[in-house]
């Protein structure tokens, strides 16, 4: 099985929150994380990653869809 690649990784202002778009043997997904100051593992994902999506534009905006902060703080032209 070939490695899962990040290709992108969107943190929230605070740096808490970020989503992660995945890449792996062409398959693409993505999948969300946190992270807390006093752990020092770093990033943990929330839930299992999200994959089956066509492409990374398709991952990116699955997520931005499906994750309340990232919808949020998308720019109008990005809303459509």
């Amino acid at each position: 099985m070939s490695r899962v690649l990040v290709r992108a990784s969107i943190e929230d202002a605070t740096g808490d929150r970020c989503v992660d778009l995945l890449e792996q043997g062409g398959a693409f997904g993505w999948v969300e994380c946190r992270k807390d100051p006093e752990d020092p593992h770093g990033w943990r994902h929330l839930h299992p990653p999200r994959w089956g999506l066509e492409s990374a534009a398709a991952a990116r905006a699955d997520a931005h869809t499906s994750i309340g902060w990232l919808r949020d703080n998308m720019s109008p032209a990005q809303k459509g």
